[in-house]
């Protein structure tokens, strides 16, 4: 059975550091309600349906999001977890989460292991606070924090190992021997050891010469991959055909070429959504074991202004189109059952399939709609 799952963003509640850095109130909705339309149609600001801006630390927001990803057939979240050498950030929804036995819904954690930066608003992108690994016992005191989500009934696990994502390993020196401690530790506290997954896929394209084979997978996380393939020219013109084969029986094609052509008027980057999809059916082939990744949407203005980038001829018919064929594809040609997909709630940044004012419920029934067209809808929701 095909296991969909969404990232999931913890920014939407208030944290003293942001506060101090962004000012007194600051949650991601500051940059989602403040957002602008640079160009005649652009879709902003994009507004959560009935103007739910919720916040994170109240657990029944949390219990409303799972009813929700149920309903529609999502499998579970992928939370982003904030570690600094000890020092904790936007740690209150999934440390509420685990505490809340009632909420039945798997989960699986991502660390974001990247400073924290102001490049957003600075061109000297200012460190707010630096990321540091440490020892072994800077490890240890990270995996026991850790532990008591692994060994969480509702986590998710790939042969009884829970599925831990590190989003960049490049900038791990000694990730191999802190990955190994890790596994240790893990046997040692009853587990059959870690499976371990990376998400940004720049270490493939970026750093071919680090070593990642003690990575059990990469996650072709989106829409990153896809630019650095597009950017690369490493899409074939054999796959965008392909793709318009697809497509053309539901939708006219006029944003759509056998070339890549990116807009950069105004400042503002606009990509071709069908491109983008066109890639992520190809996809890396740098690594062995590859995890697929959807893209809802993209449009990070919010937080870039003009000098951000967005997708451009993007529908829900066709996220539903090309989900549908993702999931054809992931039973075929992929070694697991898994989609990521980007993103539950990643709203500055246009990826989200909560529902908003211009689609309601449309990117999730494009989900639903696909699974059960394809016979992979979990019948228990």
């Amino acid at each position: 059975m095909i296991k969909t799952i969404a990232l999931y963003l913890p920014q939407f509640h208030e944290i003293p550091e942001n506060n101090e850095w962004w000012g007194h109130g600051f949650t991601e909705w500051v940059n989602v309600k403040k957002a602008k339309p640079l160009f005649e149609g652009h879709q902003q600001p994009r507004v959560p349906l009935n103007k739910n801006y919720y916040d994170l630390s109240d657990v029944n927001v949390m219990r409303w999001q799972v009813s929700l990803a149920k309903k529609y057939g999502i499998y579970g979240f992928c939370f982003y977890h904030y570690w600094f050498n000890g020092k904790k950030l936007l740690e209150k929804p999934v440390d509420n989460y685990l505490q809340t036995k009632d909420i039945d819904f798997p989960f699986c954690i991502s660390w974001a292991n990247e400073h924290w930066t102001d490049k957003w608003v600075n061109e000297n992108d200012r460190v707010l606070i630096e990321q540091k690994y440490g020892g072994r016992k800077e490890w240890k005191e990270h995996f026991e924090y850790l532990l008591p989500f692994f060994k969480d009934s509702r986590y998710i696990k790939q042969d009884g190992k829970p599925l831990f994502i590190i989003y960049r390993p490049e900038l791990i020196s000694a990730r191999a021997k802190m990955m190994d401690y890790w596994n240790e530790l893990a046997i040692q506290y009853g587990l059959p050891g870690i499976c371990y997954a990376f998400q940004h896929t720049g270490v493939l394209f970026n750093y071919p010469n680090e070593d990642v084979s003690m990575f059990d997978y990469c996650i072709e996380f989106q829409p990153t991959t896809s630019w650095m393939m597009l950017d690369k020219s490493a899409t074939s013109h054999k796959l965008l055909r392909r793709l318009k084969l697809i497509i053309e029986k539901n939708f006219r094609l006029s944003s759509f070429s056998l070339k890549r052509k990116m807009d950069t008027s105004k400042g503002v980057r606009k990509e071709s959504y069908d491109d983008v999809w066109a890639t992520v059916f190809e996809g890396t082939k740098k690594f062995p074991r590859c995890i697929p990744c959807a893209p809802v949407d993209w449009d990070n203005t919010p937080r870039w202004g003009n000098k951000g980038k967005l997708f451009v001829g993007r529908t829900t018919e066709k996220f539903y189109q090309f989900f549908s064929e993702l999931i054809k594809l992931v039973k075929t040609k992929y070694p697991t059952d898994l989609i990521f997909v980007f993103a539950w709630n990643e709203w500055a940044e246009g990826g989200y399939l909560e529902p908003d004012e211009l689609n309601g419920y449309g990117n999730l029934e494009a989900i639903r709609k696909a699974l059960i067209e394809n016979g992979e809808f979990p019948m228990d929701q």
